[in-house]
């Protein structure tokens, strides 16, 4: 019992020395960092309450009105929305740009997960491939020449136009064959020896330690994809069923541009170009904190053998 006691005595005489009081340095660091933190939030949150508050504005109010709108101007109104969404474009283009952004996103990552793990591998023609990949980063062969290879496919007029041509591309192969490298080599050498096959190697050990880089990967094609428009208006310029959301706002706030010039003009119609960016922009702003979630708890974590 006096040994317990003088062991669990000693315990508590370390535990006051492994705290640790941060100097005066420390403090200034982090008020520094905490600072410009504060900063970066306001200046990324300023803008969209402007955008936001402004589309419920008075539109003609709003017109004569300089500098940011902190509070909606004049009574609040929804007009501008009603506007937008009096065109039946607008909900097939949300539903275009979910189907083209998920098929998209999800070829992409297959791709990028299989080059990156290929690539990975200790292979003869492991440098002749990576350079073989990379050329496409550094030199490219235009719009027209796209445009005649996804005539060629048939593709023109099709949703496999707006899907598999940007799906991925050599950078997200490349960032996914560092994340592969960066796992170890006895995982590797472990799953291989006892008798798994590459893709059973690559989808069991290999992916769940590399998916740090995978949620960036994911996010970023997320963002690209839905933001996507060009290639709409490039392959089926005719084909309004198909177009994403992002060319049914770039062709209404076209459409909407001189409605000062009629005799009545109509003020509300001047918050559409507010509205539409809430539009577009509202579904990530919901979804966004769903993939943060995801890159703080999908991070490369060590494996042990069983």
């Amino acid at each position: 019992m006096k040994k317990a006691k003088a062991k669990k005595y000693k315990m508590d005489e370390y535990v006051p020395s492994m705290i640790e009081n941060p100097s005066i340095v420390d403090r200034i660091i982090d008020a520094i960092v905490i600072l410009i933190c504060v900063l970066v939030a306001f200046c990324s949150f300023i803008p969209m309450w402007h955008v936001a508050m402004s589309s419920l504005s008075d539109g003609k109010l709003l017109i004569t009105h300089e500098g940011l709108v902190l509070l909606p101007i004049g009574e609040w109104t929804m007009a501008g929305y009603q506007h937008l969404f009096k065109n039946a474009g607008i909900l097939q283009g949300y539903a275009n740009s979910l189907i083209n952004t998920a098929a998209a996103t999800g070829i992409g990552f297959l791709l990028c997960a299989v080059t990156g793990y290929a690539l990975s591998r200790q292979t003869k023609l492991k440098g002749f491939m990576t350079m073989f990949i990379m050329f496409p980063m550094l030199f490219s062969g235009g719009l027209v020449p796209t445009y005649m290879v996804i005539r060629s496919l048939g593709w023109v007029g099709t949703r496999w136009a707006l899907i598999i041509p940007g799906c991925t591309n050599a950078m997200f192969m490349i960032m996914m064959m560092n994340a592969y490298n960066a796992v170890p080599a006895s995982l590797y050498e472990a799953a291989r020896i006892d008798g798994a096959s590459h893709f059973r190697t690559m989808l069991q050990v290999m992916l769940p330690q590399a998916m740090n880089m995978g949620s960036v990967i994911i996010l970023q094609s997320v963002v690209g994809q839905w933001n996507s428009w060009l290639n709409a208006k490039i392959y089926v310029p005719n084909n309004k069923a198909l177009w994403p959301l992002q060319l049914w706002i770039n062709t209404i706030v076209a459409d909407n541009e001189n409605f000062l010039r009629t005799a009545n003009p109509d003020y509300s119609r001047y918050l559409i170009q507010y509205a539409v960016i809430m539009a577009a922009t509202l579904p990530l702003l919901v979804t966004f904190p769903f993939f943060q979630d995801k890159l703080e708890h999908a991070v490369i974590g060590g494996g042990v053998k069983g």
